[in-house]
């Protein structure tokens, strides 16, 4: 039979084995912290003139490159004809309205840029109560305005 001071002794030891372990004092099976990668990078200081004019530049082409990715006015218009054009009947009122069938062939048609827009969820995410299955075309070119 052990004494208590021996079992404390052998807690101890236990403990310190795998709070060991745990932090990575031993090899330990666990190292995806090692795998993170680094998403914080500090401004540079004034006097630091290059990184200063890196980072500048690189925002720049950043956002050089989002602007080329937006749509713009003639594009927009010409959405609006093929969306017009291949509309499906009958109206709600005064809306126009689109089915899935038309709506892809709309985004075969107008483009690149477009493309992103032409997904079974977008649509699925403007689809509301039309007995048709369809989307309101004024709906889908909003979406496409805003998120654009």
């Amino acid at each position: 039979k052990k004494s208590e001071q021996e079992l404390k002794d052998e807690e101890m030891e236990l403990f310190t084995k795998y709070y060991m372990e745990w932090k990575g004092g031993k090899a330990s099976g666990n190292t995806s912290y090692t795998n993170i990668p680094r998403f914080y990078y500090r401004l540079p200081a004034e006097d630091e003139v290059l990184l200063q004019k890196l980072r500048e530049e690189s925002r720049a082409v950043f956002l050089q490159r989002k602007s080329r990715e937006l749509l713009d006015n003639e594009e927009l218009q010409n959405l609006w004809f093929l969306l017009d054009k291949h509309q499906t009947s009958p109206m709600i009122g005064e809306e126009a309205m689109i089915n899935y069938e038309n709506f892809l062939k709309v985004g075969e048609k107008a483009g690149p840029k477009c493309k992103q827009f032409f997904t079974a969820k977008i649509f699925a995410k403007l689809l509301h109560n039309d007995p048709y299955g369809r989307i309101s075309i004024m709906q889908f070119f909003n979406y496409v305005m805003r998120k654009g």
